[in-house]
């Protein structure tokens, strides 16, 4: 059972964090023929996005402690200076996310994208670290 559940778990968290980062890219990749097709549509899409990409997010959190809880009383010194950078960036995607849904000009809307890309990639890249 023991092995169920490590592989749902871990299922999950990966799951959520090819949405939230996968999708991120995607989108942004997306964005330039979106734009010319009709000025509105990124933000439509997005929209559309935003309803995936945070639960997603919030199955990432979920998991992500579950992953805390099940690996703490293992954890060395630094695994849990990674662990602390990951969450850190972790928490700046889920806020850059927010800013930018928040944002009214052009200008804001591409830097928090761009941080929160950014922060979602490192946040993947040091998840990658620690299961290594």
């Amino acid at each position: 059972m023991a092995d169920f559940t490590e592989a749902l778990r871990l299922s999950l968290h990966v799951l959520a964090a090819t949405i939230w980062v996968g999708g991120q890219l995607t989108l942004a990749a997306l964005l330039p023929v979106l734009r010319s097709s009709d000025p509105d549509l990124p933000r439509r899409a997005a929209r559309a996005f935003n309803r995936v990409a945070w639960p997603a997010f919030g199955v990432l959190v979920l998991t992500g402690a579950w992953n805390v809880a099940v690996t703490s009383d293992d954890a060395t010194g630094s695994y849990r200076l990674v662990l602390t950078l990951k969450l850190v960036a972790v928490a700046a995607s889920g806020l850059t996310a927010y800013a930018h849904i928040r944002a009214r000009s052009r200008t804001q809307l591409a830097v928090f994208g761009a941080l929160t890309g950014l922060t979602a990639v490192a946040a993947l890249v040091l998840g990658v670290v620690l299961a290594g």
